[in-house]
């Protein structure tokens, strides 16, 4: 069949069921639109049919998570050129085009026609098994997180119609002895009746570390409350189910940190990342989720640009070197990095040595940081880089 286009580009405003697909030519006129359905053979029919109607095929899509995971593995395994288009700039530039509906047809077109206009979007291609596997148990870790956060607070709620001495008395988000106790003592009539010393014997029984300490202070706020609030009864039946769920929640996001450790360490490059002060496996594992081989970074620059390390130029007119902070950037790798570099601040080094002297320059603690976690980047690059491990002193330069 004869191509009646030299080439078009197909924008793909991607969701988890279906995908709607709209090819528009070098002079932006729409050759087809169709929707299509999440599945490999609907996904290979749009391809034969975009490669019948040019000799050469581009692609944008808005999407690059787990929605279009199946679409991109297609594309890349039949040797599409396929490029990112952030949701940001779909959502401004569709006030330049006529009409004030949102659809998806009108999405998909404007991804190809900014596509077909703009040639510095990023290239996507499909990530290597490791990068994916890690992204996975990473997102995965995030979600147990958020939700040990929220049955956190629910217990915490319970708790203070309960007895609200019993709710100041511990943090339940850092201590474990706590809430084991709470699985069968939660009313301050229960806490009295036990008392100190069979309860410490209970608590030595579930390995509970400090478990005396533990039962002292539970007892004594147990004793500043005398009276029953209404609903006490079955608040804490739902405060013991909540512990158990809270416990067992633990016992999953422990098995996920080692599963990230052992595939994060099986990467050539897990050691060089963790030699430096602050980057621990899961940091690690993190920043690999995020920025795979590296090779969609020019250097260390376009790395913190990324991370939203670099300050953005904001100049007009006789208004010059007036530096803001940017506003389009990833916020877990920035996270990622901040962390590290509050972790290894810390300690003596020289991190620590270099947060000190921004601080003697006037800087205040999150910009003294900052600062230190931009110098960081530089630095971890050079190690990827070079492949070397982090070392206190800066490598030697030797003569030509």
């Amino acid at each position: 069949m004869s191509t009646s286009h030299a080439r078009i580009w197909v924008g793909i405003d991607a969701g988890k069921g279906h995908h709607w697909a709209v090819a528009v030519d070098a002079d932006g006129v729409a050759v087809f639109s169709t929707k299509v359905i999440n599945d490999e053979a609907q996904i290979l029919t749009l391809i034969d049919t975009a490669r019948e109607r040019a000799d050469e095929v581009r692609w944008a899509v808005d999407i690059s998570g787990r929605a279009s995971a199946l679409l991109l593995a297609l594309l890349v395994a039949h040797g599409q050129q396929v490029v990112y288009v952030p949701g940001r700039t779909v959502n401004r530039m569709s006030g330049a085009y006529r009409g004030e509906a949102k659809t998806d047809a009108k999405d998909a077109l404007v991804i190809a026609d900014q596509a077909r206009l703009w040639r510095d979007f990023a290239p996507l291609d499909t990530p290597p098994e490791l990068v994916t596997t890690l992204r996975v148990l990473t997102n995965y870790r995030a979600d147990l997180i958020a939700d040990r956060v929220k049955l956190i607070n629910r217990l915490r709620d319970l708790l203070v119609g309960i007895c609200p001495a019993l709710e100041r008395a511990f943090d339940y988000s850092s201590a474990k002895g706590p809430v084991v106790l709470l699985t069968e003592y939660q009313t301050p009539a229960a806490l009295r009746r036990i008392g100190v010393k069979r309860l410490t014997t209970w608590l030595e029984r579930r390995k509970v570390r400090g478990a005396d300490a533990v039962a002292a202070k539970a007892v004594e706020a147990a004793q500043s409350q005398q009276i029953a609030l209404p609903g006490e009864k079955r608040a804490a039946k739902l405060v013991g189910d909540l512990a158990h769920q809270l416990l067992a929640l633990d016992e999953r996001i422990k098995d996920n940190d080692r599963e990230i450790r052992e595939t994060f360490r099986s990467d050539e490059r897990a050691e060089i990342i963790e030699s430096m002060p602050g980057m621990g496996p899961i940091l690690g594992a993190e920043f690999v989720a995020i920025v795979g081989d590296l090779s969609g970074y020019k250097d260390a620059g376009r790395l913190a640009s990324h991370a939203g390390l670099a300050p953005v130029a904001r100049d007009s007119g006789r208004r010059t070197n007036n530096y803001h902070r940017p506003q389009r950037y990833h916020r877990r790798l920035r996270h990622i990095f901040y962390l590290a570099a509050q972790t290894a601040m810390m300690r003596p080094g020289t991190s620590r040595d270099y947060y000190l002297k921004k601080r003697a320059e006037g800087l205040l603690h999150t910009q003294a940081l900052l600062s230190l976690a931009r110098r960081r980047v530089d630095v971890l690059w050079a190690m990827l880089r070079d492949k070397r491990l982090f070392t206190s002193a800066p490598p030697v330069t030797q003569a030509a």
